[in-house]
């Protein structure tokens, strides 16, 4: 089972893998292991023993690094950590802090939020406003109805998408350069969340897609290229020949990701950003908060431009984006009550750094992500 499985154990289980699958592995993923040993003095054997289990489980630390061949994407996972059980306590004052705060300017947006130019976008749980301090020409907010950011129910999942979306036609309608829409969730402050206040982001910008976007595209189109099938196709088939995969809506896949950026990543993959996909997100959402004990997390959907295109792949001239799926990133940003960054020089500038283990994420939704 998934569960029983460690990131750690990687080359063997790869190696287990039938020859196809194996092959399929290899070609997609660079997959390696060390150790990395030290010689504490007895002073700290007891910090040692109540930290991380036993002096010698410290004393040699297998470490796997996992690379992406196709997209350079890397994630180096200790045994020490990734061993340990998924840490599932939420902090009992967050309700508390969350309800402090009510009464900001998110609670009453029609009058003390800025619409767009092209005015707001009204759902049935949520609101659109203009983003005071843009990222891009065109960046909005959804607030939610909802103070606290972690009272969603699929309805209001799909609503938040929804408004999302239409904010994208209202920004094409108005700049028909405008069609590369990301939409994204920071989920409170560990997410760079600014206000407490349930609320997503969404931009629309020109010219071509946002560069991790862009990069991924021309990767998969790389990787069709020389090896004539489908990259988005051949990852999901990896991550389930691994036991990494989870039951969803028909029509979606999802992952635990093996190159997680941080803790806990899902992959949703689907068609477009409809049902089953918005169903797909909420349950996921949901495993996150009850079955993982996520409390801030961000959320990040990768999909094709909008339309009209200019050129005759679905994108402007000169893009092909006709096999490129929508995907939604999921990741845990760890405990809001935590004073201690979760980045650093090492994963801004060389490779993520994981403590959570995939296959013990895997393990713990196996039986679905809601």
């Amino acid at each position: 089972m998934p569960s029983r499985r460690r990131v750690t154990d990687l080359p063997a289980l790869i190696g287990a893998l039938s020859p196809e699958d194996r092959t399929l592995t290899e070609r997609i993923f660079d997959v390696s292991a060390t150790t990395g040993r030290l010689d504490p003095p007895e002073a700290m054997h007891g910090w040692i023993e109540r930290s991380f289990g036993s002096v010698d489980a410290a004393r040699e630390q297998r470490v796997v690094k996992v690379t992406n061949r196709i997209t350079l994407e890397g994630t180096l996972f200790n045994e020490l950590r990734a061993s340990r059980p998924l840490d599932t306590a939420v902090s009992v004052d967050l309700e508390r802090e969350i309800e402090k705060t009510a009464g900001d300017p998110f609670c009453n947006p029609e009058e003390e939020t800025p619409a767009d130019t092209f005015g707001r976008v009204r759902g049935e749980h949520s609101i659109s406003a203009s983003n005071v301090a843009k990222y891009d020409g065109f960046h909005g907010v959804i607030v939610f109805d909802d103070h606290n950011p972690l009272l969603f129910t699929p309805e209001k999942v799909s609503d938040y998408i929804s408004v999302g979306l239409e904010w994208g036609k209202k920004a094409l309608a108005a700049d028909p350069e405008a069609r590369y829409l990301f939409l994204m969730w920071n989920c409170l402050w560990r997410a760079g969340g600014s206000i407490i206040h349930g609320h997503a982001q969404v931009t629309a910008t020109r010219g071509m897609h946002y560069p991790r976007v862009e990069r991924l595209r021309r990767a998969a189109l790389a990787y069709a290229a020389e090896h004539g099938s489908n990259y988005f196709d051949d990852l999901y088939q990896v991550h389930d020949a691994l036991g990494l995969s989870l039951p969803t809506p028909s029509g979606v896949r999802a992952f635990a990701s093996l190159t997680p950026v941080k803790d806990k990543e899902l992959v949703l993959i689907g068609a477009s950003l409809e049902e089953p996909l918005r169903r797909a997100v909420s349950d996921a959402l949901d495993g996150y908060t009850r079955r993982l004990g996520v409390s801030s997390f961000n959320a990040a959907f990768y999909m094709p431009p909008l339309g009209p295109f200019g050129g005759p792949d679905g994108g402007a001239a000169g893009e092909d984006w006709s096999s490129f799926p929508v995907q939604v990133y999921l990741v845990d940003r760890g405990d809001p009550a935590s004073r201690t960054s979760d980045m650093g020089a090492m994963e801004l500038y060389a490779a993520s750094v994981v403590t959570s283990d995939p296959f013990v994420v895997a393990g713990t939704l196996e039986d679905g992500l809601s």
